[in-house]
């Protein structure tokens, strides 16, 4: 049995967990109201304190006297007994004890006391913090419990604790890795590069504004010529120009973007529209004809001059004539 932490608290003759035996759970002596307080209190730790109207509280719970009724049903079969305990201080205090199994010392204890005008058994702390019970005669015998493993390693309940054993040292936290300070002219290096790097971007971001800027331009005026006037949303411009930008952000060349813009007929083309051209004319796409076959044509494998918006590259390079006029001559040749 381990020490009290309560003095007048439940002792209880179990381990620390929940574990009855078979024999104690077909006890036909044992009403279900009294086996299952039973195994409620055995739940508890040690030094919890028995009260019958605490354990009658609560949603499921049964009445006072209904409590009552059920300590008195395992007291009487040996699992459940009222001790009032002298102390090694001196103090007598009220408290209980509770046995997983059932003690046929408890059952002869009960026979002597239960006929007594104080019904509890006395018991009398001991040194090594057990306790024996002092009978009517004045002789001293078992509690019943059995003894505690541990007894010897825990010290006494009124003796004064020994000191902690000092704290093993934790380990050495790694050292911190030192901040080593740029120098001037480190500092200044990182802000050159710094600078120079913002400085490429934005140049790059500009050319790649212009870039759309330019083909844009060259379309609108493109499609007014050849598909009449724009009379769509008030930003259709802005948004053409967003759609070509965005493709020359995805690798597509002027020329391409020029071609698809030229393929898809349209001021403004639809988001479908426009990625559709741009599969058309890098042949990710074979253009759909209602025949279902694609005509040749000396135009679409060869070019034709001005494609490409003017002042890009492509646009500057001449094609091949579309007369296609060069000095060979074709004639039968005439044999001598």
């Amino acid at each position: 049995m381990s020490r009290l932490s309560n003095p007048a608290g439940m002792r209880i003759n179990q381990p620390n967990f929940v574990h009855v035996l078979s024999a104690t759970v077909r006890n036909t002596h044992l009403s279900y109201r009294a086996l299952g307080l039973l195994v409620y209190l055995l739940d508890q730790k040690p030094g919890w304190q028995v009260r019958a109207e605490q354990l009658s509280k609560g949603e499921g719970r049964e009445g006072r006297e209904a409590i009552r009724t059920a300590l008195r049903e395992l007291q009487v079969a040996g699992h459940y007994r009222l001790e009032r305990r002298r102390l090694r201080n001196g103090k007598c205090v009220m408290g209980t004890a509770l046995s997983g199994v059932p003690l046929e010392q408890w059952v002869r204890d009960h026979e002597v006391f239960s006929t007594q005008k104080d019904p509890a058994v006395p018991v009398i702390e001991q040194e090594d913090g057990t306790f024996l019970v002092q009978y009517p005669d004045g002789s001293l015998g078992s509690d019943g419990f059995e003894p505690d493993p541990d007894a010897d390693e825990e010290p006494p309940v009124d003796e004064e604790p020994e000191e902690p054993a000092a704290a093993a040292e934790p380990p050495a936290a790694p050292p911190k890795k030192r901040r080593t300070r740029r120098t001037a002219a480190q500092k200044a290096a990182d802000d050159a590069e710094k600078a120079a790097a913002a400085e490429k971007k934005a140049e790059e971001k500009a050319a790649l504004e212009a870039a759309a800027e330019q083909v844009a331009k060259w379309w609108w005026e493109d499609a007014e010529r050849h598909l009449g006037k724009y009379v769509g949303k008030s930003n259709g411009y802005l948004a053409m120009r967003g759609m070509v930008k965005k493709a020359l952000e995805a690798g597509y060349t002027q020329r391409q973007c020029a071609d698809a813009l030229r393929g898809a007929r349209k001021h403004l083309p639809s988001a479908q529209q426009w990625q559709t051209a741009l599969g058309v004319v890098t042949n990710h796409i074979i253009p759909s004809q209602p025949t279902g076959r694609v005509p040749y044509s000396d135009e679409a494998t060869w070019g034709r001059q001005g494609d490409a918006p003017p002042g890009t590259p492509d646009g500057d390079t001449p094609s091949i004539p579309a007369d296609d006029s060069d000095d060979a001559t074709f004639d039968v040749i005439a044999r001598p």
